[in-house]
């Protein structure tokens, strides 16, 4: 074993100690290190770790960046144990990330997503999906979340949903509206006259619990049978989408009762589960009538300085 691998499985033994799942980014450095030992590299240097980050099939240096990132933490880790380590500077590339805006579906198509899904078999088949899109719709939460709930997880008595453990290690709690806790309800008692006892929340066919790898298949066959289409030059519909539709719908409806929508953006951000409120700023630019909204708010702010 090379010493530069040795350091690197212990470098990810102690992070996942710490509670980090790495996930994504243990294979990642575990990659730049064959990178290394293919070219016998005993040490991390920048044109190594830059060379590596951007020999992937995706020409876009916001993601090239994330995979220099890894390289990067690792190496403030190992320069103190080995000094011949460089570590990348943060700006070698360029990390303004480029996202692909949102399918927005509207209410109307929500309900034919819905409508879709109960035509599905069997019958708690059916009974899931709706359930599945309706939380997804109404909740924000990420699908892989929707889908590892156990049913400890819901309180229908107290209409709350704790997501534990989810994305960046966080956990939170989602309250529910009556009406969504009263469908949960109808749906939770389906559930249990076919499967009394399993431990999920949401089940598939055989009880057991949603495989998110297979929910796309699925949802792309309730989009074609719901008449929907992405207008040209769009991405196709997805799952994901419905998380979108509540974010920008709730936005939506700050700016339009004069809320102060940037003093509300951290509970929104804290809601979705995202690290920071700087990914849910993304909607601000990400959606015309968003933008729209909140430009109108600067224009009165610029007249009255102008006016001073």
């Amino acid at each position: 074993m090379s010493g530069l691998r040795a350091r690197a499985g212990e470098y990810l033994a102690m992070r996942r100690a710490l509670g980090f799942k790495l996930e994504s980014q243990g294979p990642r450095l575990m990659s730049f290190v064959r990178f290394c030992e293919d070219r016998d590299a005993t040490a991390v240097t920048t044109d190594l770790a830059v060379e590596w980050a951007t020999s992937t099939g995706s020409d876009h240096e916001a993601y090239q960046a994330r995979r220099l990132d890894v390289v990067r933490i690792f190496a403030r880790h190992l320069q103190p144990l080995d000094p011949a380590t460089e570590i990348p500077p943060a700006d070698v590339l360029d990390r303004r990330q480029w996202r692909i805006p949102p399918y927005l579906y509207s209410p109307q198509e929500v309900t034919a997503l819905m409508s879709a899904a109960g035509r599905l078999r069997p019958a708690i088949r059916a009974a899931t999906w709706r359930t599945f899109i309706g939380l997804l719709a109404v909740t924000g939460m990420r699908q892989g979340e929707a889908c590892r709930l156990g049913r400890d997880d819901v309180d229908l008595n107290a209409e709350t949903i704790v997501i534990e453990d989810s994305k960046f290690g966080k956990s939170r709690m989602v309250f529910l509206h009556p009406t969504t806790a009263a469908a949960l309800r109808v749906y939770a008692r389906a559930r249990d006259e076919a499967f009394p006892k399993t431990g999920t929340f949401l089940v598939n066919s055989l009880g057991r619990p949603l495989d998110r790898r297979n929910t796309p298949k699925t949802f792309a066959e309730l989009v074609t049978a719901a008449g929907i289409k992405a207008p040209p030059g769009q991405r196709a519909p997805r799952l994901h989408d419905l998380r979108h539709v509540f974010t920008v719908a709730t936005l939506l409806d700050w700016y339009r009762d004069g809320a102060d929508v940037q003093a509300r953006l951290p509970a929104l951000s804290t809601w979705l589960g995202h690290i920071d409120p700087k990914s849910t700023y993304w909607y601000l630019s990400a959606v015309p009538e968003l933008l729209a909204l909140a430009a109108a708010r600067l224009e009165p702010a610029g007249q009255e300085q102008a006016a001073s």
